[in-house]
């Protein structure tokens, strides 16, 4: 299983993004995929291939409108675990002893 975080964007459609961001996340949100969005980016969990082709998708679908496109991925792979994005959240608050924003 992968957590991927990725931030994709057009740099060619000015200064609000938020049109084209939310296209983006349509898509991850149809994608049946465990996610989590923040304000720098959305955190996905699941299958290397099914990740990668959400990101894929999320590509296509900008490039129909922009002629240059930002992309940053993160990637953290761990063998056999599922469920990642809230038990990282629950193993360091429980070290810290209490719960944190989010």
């Amino acid at each position: 299983m992968v957590l991927v975080e990725v931030s994709m964007f057009p740099v060619d459609k000015g200064e609000s993004l938020s049109k084209h961001v939310s296209k983006v996340l349509g898509i991850i949100d149809q994608s049946g995929l465990a996610y989590r969005i923040n304000p720098m980016g959305t955190v996905i969990e699941g299958e290397w291939d099914k990740v990668m082709g959400v990101i894929k998708k999320c590509h296509a679908a900008l490039e129909k409108d922009c002629r240059r496109i930002s992309t940053s991925i993160k990637i953290d792979y761990r063998k056999g675990k599922m469920r990642r994005m809230e038990a990282k959240i629950e193993s360091i608050e429980q070290k810290v002893g209490k719960a944190l924003k989010k």
